[in-house]
Parts: structure tokens; sequence; C-alpha cells
């Protein structure tokens, strides 16, 4: 049980996951204002505005520097992370997509009228946008500065 103390005590990682959760809450809001209709679903799923894994390291590389040290090896590591996960994200993901976009519409003019294929389609929400990407980090950071006094 002290472990889970210890683990709660840990302000780095709670202030990093408040950022990941504030930014998966505000993809609902910004859902509700954009299809004037409320999908839970876009609270556990990838992709949308802002970008949830962007807020969440930016926010844990600031966290990092704060308790650590800006010059510390450990804000180092954190902020290369912070970086490939924001480039997978705008990069990588935003292609597979893309791809999964064009396969879903390839699927649906070949098989359209044909009931033999029965695969489920393919998810094309994975990545984000460099804009989204920016937001969830300018997210992450500012979530840092508002708790930064906890460190």
């Amino acid at each position: 049980m002290q472990d889970i103390t210890d683990i709660l005590d840990n302000r780095v990682l709670v202030v990093a996951l408040v950022a990941c959760f504030i930014a998966q809450a505000l993809k609902l809001v910004i859902e509700v204002v954009k299809n004037q209709k409320l999908n839970v679903r876009v609270l556990v799923t990838t992709g949308g505005m802002p970008s949830a894994h962007s807020a969440l390291v930016t926010a844990l590389a600031a966290g990092i520097g704060q308790t650590v040290g800006w010059a510390s090896p450990e804000f180092a590591l954190a902020t290369v992370f912070a970086i490939i996960v924001m480039y997978d994200a705008a990069g990588v993901r935003q292609a597979a997509g893309k791809q999964a976009r064009i396969l879903n519409q390839m699927i649906a003019e070949l098989f359209d009228e044909k009931h033999e294929f029965s695969q489920d389609r393919l998810k094309e929400l994975l990545g984000h946008t460099p804009v989204q990407v920016i937001a969830g980090s300018a997210l992450g950071i500012t979530i840092y500065w508002l708790a930064r006094a906890a460190y």
C-alpha cells in the first residue's frame, strides 16, 4: 500500500496525468461545440484536438526540469522522449490514419454490393495535425506552469 501512496505523492507524475486528463476532457467539449452532440467516445480515443499525448509528455518534461534541474540528464531524456512522442503523433500516426481512410474508401467501393467481405473498418483518427500537437504541448506547459508551486 505504501507503493501506491509513493506514486500518488509523485507530483511530477500527478501533474502530467492531470494535463492528459484535461486534454481529453477538452476533446469532449470541442466535440460538443463542433458537432452539437455528446460523444463520450472521444474521452478514450486517440487523435483530435488537443493532443493529450503532447500535453502529458510536455508537462512531464517541464516538471522534471523544475524538480531535478533544467541542465540535468533527466530533463534531457524527458525532452527527447517528448519530441519523439509529438513527432510520432503528428507524423507516423497521422499518416497511418490517412492510409486507413483510403483503405476504408477502397473497401467500401469494391465491396459495396457484395456482402462477402465482413471486415471491420480501420480506425481512421489515429494521429494529430501539427496544430493539435502544438495545442496539446501548450496545454501541458500551461498546466505545469499553473501547478509549478507544487514542485
